[in-house]
Parts: structure tokens; C-alpha cells; sequence
């Protein structure tokens, strides 16, 4: 499916989208494997298609010999000789076996069948069926070969699923062809190269028609044409559009709907679970959807709200408390909350310290993850912003919370980055080795974020909208700040060369300057510790976390 990331105004441009959380579960099969997105694939469309779909009317094939000439029998010469409407030329299908495609947009809602055979008996399915497998056709996504010998078969099996719209409201039936793992023997190295051959094939396709990919993100893929441009980003078969005016947009996408069977969504609004709404020119991020499902999915729809994520105490440690009863749920409901934070960054640390405890959870960790929850249900409205900004700034943040963890004693260290106005990478991550200084601790962390600025730095530079100032990064630890510039090698920081060398060498190239944030303002701690409520709370909206932008309509 292919999404318009375009504005109303003729100039429109790409907002870069933040850091990679770990997204839902990435499909094993680029046409014919069961995808868990709300826009699963790239499906047949009437207005899709150069050519009309073909009829849902079953076809029957008749072997050859059954149309052998056979002796003609006397007709009586009163009774008309019958004609079909094939012999004039007439190819309509009949309403009575035909589909009409409103049920794309049907209100009715079919219950999901048990199988293929009740499916068929379904209008509704029957279409989505016809429609998946059209897909497959035009997209060539097999080749019929004969069966070769000694070798394990794999069969084929249907998915049914519901889709729904972004407020949760039915949108279409959905039914995907795979194949079924219950008869695979062995592990199969053609199954793993499906997701390669399939970008591989996307890839060189885009190229013909003038695109470039991007050495920074391979999902990218970037068009210029004098003053015309255009940003295609692709997650497994789900595409973002953007181009610089309506005639560009217009054209790439019948170029790539004459070589792939997809579905034209029009503007951005829904992504991978994630609800983009336009106001006045900015966007706003919501996950409220998933949200809302993850607290279904915990139990705790009638839970009381709580006002921040994590308390103030120390971190939790490994072997407090009892095992918990049902490890799997733990990890379930954190590996959700990980996804959670694509949109939500005021919980990155809560998240982080409970995901440090998914290979054994305790009933203190589980308690902690409950917070989490009765914060989110609490705070269900708000998203990310990002707004038009004329300032082309790098910005970054970072700390570091040194020996925080009881037991390893390693610090956890944070940054975010923001692009003028607007926050667009962000990290709350324990750091691998132990720190035996504030200073080692909080150096590591600068040099974690000037390594993320350089990356941002280099795909700005690719989507032609390159940084012409030095990134700009604060720390609340002076002795931090002067190993960045200091060009004396000290004995006691032999152990950090590596990352000093590379700060140091960014700073001697202008490509960065280090300065000193008194920790009052050091709104990165919302990263690294639990906060006080009113601190919380401002930190929060300096990350651009707050409440969906008013609607004016009707007034």
C-alpha cells in the first residue's frame, strides 16, 4: 500500500521519522506471508490497476477432448436455434455470480471463517480472496517450475484477518495466501531470501524510474530531477510518498502501479499502528489505538491512572521479589511497550529498566511494568508533535546516571536530538561496560549522541537539506566537557581513547561543539532517572509530548 505524505500547500517535504524502536515483527515473505501492520500489503485496486480486475466468476477449464465434433441431431424446424451471448460478443458478467466492488468499503461486517471453503460461501471474503490472489498474479510472485525430486513441499494455507481504521472502526476484510510452517521440515534458506529478493526487485525497479537509495537508511529512496523531488520510504510492502508537487506524486505512483498491484491510500493518516493528524501545518503522532490495546491485553481497562512512569526510588534489581508467576505475559507486554515508545519517549526509561529483566521477571519488575500501564492509561491523549520550523539546527542532549544499576553497577546513559524545533531521535539505553568515573560515564554518552548526530548529520545531507552549522551538544559534566577539547592525553582516560578521539575529532573539524547545561534544564534526565511530577511534566513537554492539537470544526 503506498501512503501520501503531502501537504495541502504545493511544496511539501519529508519530516524525518525518529529512532528505530523495535517495530512489530518483521514478514518472512514479501507477498505471501501474514503481516500484522493495519496496511498489510500492496493489494489489487480497480483504481489501481492499468488493467480491470479480472471477474470473481469462477472460471472452469474443460479438457480439449471434450469439444470433439459430435454428429449433428435433427433439429425441428419450428424451434429457434439457441445463441449465446458470447457468439455476439457479450462478455458481461452475470450480476448473480459478480461482486460489485463497494464491498471494498462495505458497512457489514463478515465474521472471520473457519475456512477456506466457508470463506468462499461469503461474498465479502470471496472478494478479498479474489483480490489477494490477483495480487500475487500481477506482482509474479511465483514461478511455475516442475516438482523436483527428494525435496519437502510446502503447502499453502489462508489468513483472515479484520482491518480497521485508526479510531478502531471496521475498514475491510483482508485474506493472505502463505505457507504453512507446519510443513516445513527443515530450515529453508529460499523462505529467508523472500524479504531480499522482493527489495531487491523493488529496488531495482525505483532506480530505473530515477530513484536513489540511501546509504544512510536502506529504506529509503530518494528522486531529484532539477528542482523536483521526492522521498519514497518502504517498510516490507507499505510505502510513504512525498513529493515535492501534485504532478510528481502523481506520476511516480502510476509508475510503480505499472510494475506492482497496489492500493493508493491518499494522504498519510494511519502507518504501521501509528495515527498521523494534520493541524495548521504540523503533525501530530498518536499510538492511542495500540495503546488502548496493550491495556486491554493487561487487564487493566478499570486500572486507576498514575502521573508519572516511574517512581523516584532507586532501580530495581534483578533478584528482588519472586519469580512471576507468568513470564511470557511480562515479556508480551514489554516487547508491546517497546513500540509504544516510538511515539511516547516519556516512557523510554521505564521501558528500558523493565525490558532489563525479560530473561527473568520478578513480581517487583511485574509492578513496575503495571505503572507503566496505569501512566499510559492516564495519558492516553497525548503524541508526539512536529512542526514546520524554519531553524535547520542540530541540537542535542545527553547524561548519564553513573553506577545506577545495583547490581552490575554500569550507568545508564540518554540523549535526544532535535531538529530546530523538533524532537526526532532519542535513547535510554545501559551502557555495556562499567564506568569508573561520573566523568567516563557521562563521556561515553557524548560521544554516543555525536555518533547519532553524525548519522542524522549524513542523511540530511542525502535528502539535500544539509546542516550548515556545527551540532550543538549539552552536558551537565564540566569534566566531560573539557576532555572534548583538551588535546592532552591523560593517563586516567587511556581506558576511553577511542570515544575521546572521536569527540575530539569532530570538535576539530566544526562539526560539533560541546557546551555545559546547568542540570536544572538538563531535560535528557527524563532519560536516565525517575523524576519528581512537576519536573516530569516539564521535561515532558520540552520533548513535545502533549496534548492533540483543538479542532475548529464547527465553530
Amino acid at each position: 500500500m503506498i501512503h501520501h505524505l503531502q501537504d495541502h500547500s504545493p511544496n511539501s517535504s519529508l519530516t524525518k521519522p525518529t529512532t528505530n524502536p523495535i517495530p512489530p515483527p518483521i514478514i518472512n515473505s514479501p507477498m505471501a506471508q501474514p503481516s500484522q501492520e493495519n496496511h498489510p500489503s500492496l493489494l489489487p485496486s480497480p483504481t489501481a490497476q492499468p488493467n480491470p480486475p479480472l471477474s470473481p466468476t469462477p472460471i472452469h477449464m474443460t479438457h480439449p477432448s471434450l469439444h470433439q465434433p459430435t454428429p449433428p441431431t435433427p433439429q425441428s424446424p419450428s424451434l429457434p436455434h439457441p445463441v449465446t451471448r458470447s457468439q455476439h460478443g457479450i462478455y458481461k458478467p452475470n450480476p448473480r455470480y459478480t461482486l460489485d466492488q463497494t464491498h471494498h468499503t462495505t458497512i457489514t461486517k463478515s465474521p472471520l471463517p473457519r475456512n477456506p471453503l466457508a470463506a468462499l460461501r461469503d461474498p465479502n471474503w470471496k472478494l478479498a480472496m479474489d483480490d489477494e490472489f490477483n495480487a500475487l498474479i500481477k506482482n509474479k510472485t511465483w514461478d511455475l517450475v516442475p516438482r523436483p525430486t527428494d525435496v519437502n513441499i510446502i503447502r499453502s494455507m489462508w489468513i483472515f484477518t479484520h482491518k480497521e481504521k485508526s479510531d478502531g472502526s471496521f475498514e475491510r476484510h483482508k485474506a493472505r495466501l502463505v505457507g504453512d510452517g507446519k510443513t516445513q521440515q527443515k530450515s529453508l534458506y529460499g523462505l529467508k531470501q523472500a524479504p531480499r529478493a522482493w527489495y531487491k526487485r523493488f529496488a531495482d525497479f525505483v532506480s530505473v524510474i530515477g530513484f536513489t537509495n540511501s546509504k544512510s537508511d536502506n529504506s529509503l529512496f530518494i528522486y531529484q530531477n532539477g528542482s523536483d523531488m521526492a522521498y519514497l520510504l518502504l517498510y516490507v510492502d507499505d510505502i510513504i510518498l512525498t513529493a515535492s508537487n501534485d504532478d510528481l506524486r502523481k506520476s511516480l505512483i502510476a509508475s510503480l502501479s505499472s510494475e506492482f498491484a497496489m492500493k493508493d491510500l491518499g494522504s498519510l493518516n494511519y502507518f504501521l499502528g501509528i495515527s498521523v493528524t494534520r493541524h495548521k501545518g504540523d503533525l501530530f503522532l498518536s499510538q492511542r489505538k495500540y495503546a488502548e490495546e496493550i491495556i486491554d491485553r493487561a487487564g487493566m481497562v478499570s486500572c486507576k491512572p498514575s502521573q508519572t512512569p516511574v517512581d523516584t526510588k532507586p532501580k530495581v534489581s534483578a533478584k528482588t521479589g519472586n519469580p512471576y508467576e507468568d513470564p511470557k505475559k511480562y515479556r508480551s507486554l514489554a516487547g508491546a511497550l517497546q513500540y509504544l515508545t516510538f511515539t511516547r519517549p516519556d516512557i523510554s526509561y521505564a521501558v528500558q529498566q523493565i525490558c532489563l529483566h525479560m530473561h527473568d521477571p520478578r513480581d517487583e519488575h511485574m509492578n513496575a511494568l503495571k505503572r507503566i500501564i496505569r501512566y499510559v492509561k492516564g495519558t492516553l491523549h497525548l503524541g508526539l508533535h512536529l512542526y514546520p520550523s524554519s531553524v535547520t539546527d542540530l541540537v542535542s542532549y545527553t547524561d548519564a546516571d553513573w553506577g545506577g544499576c545495583p547490581d552490575t553497577r554500569r550507568s545508564t546513559s540518554g540523549y535526544c536530538v532535535f531538529l530546530g524545533d523538533n524532537l526526532i531521535s532519542w535513547s535510554s539505553k545501559r551502557q555495556p561496560t562499567l564506568s569508573r568515573s561520573s566523568a567516563e560515564a557521562e563521556y561515553r554518552g557524548v560521544a554516543n549522541v555525536v555518533s547519532e548526530s553524525c548519522w542524522i548529520r549524513n542523511l540530511l545531507l542525502e535528502l539535500h537539506c544539509p546542516v550548515q552549522k556545527a551540532t550543538l551538544v549539552y552536558c551537565d559534566n564540566v569534566s566531560a566537557i573539557y576532555l572534548s577539547g583538551n588535546p592532552v592525553q591523560h593517563q586516567r582516560t587511556k581506558h576511553i581513547e577511542m570515544d575521546i578521539n572521536f569527540v575530539r575529532e569532530k570538535v576539530a573539524r566544526g562539526e560539533v561543539r560541546v557546551h555545559h547545561v546547568p542540570s536544572r534544564y538538563q531535560i535528557v534526565d527524563i532519560f536516565t532517572k525517575g523524576l519528581p511530577l512537576i519536573l516530569f511534566e516539564d521535561f515532558r513537554n520540552s520533548l513535545r509530548v502533549r496534548d492533540p492539537p483543538v479542532s475548529t470544526a464547527g465553530v
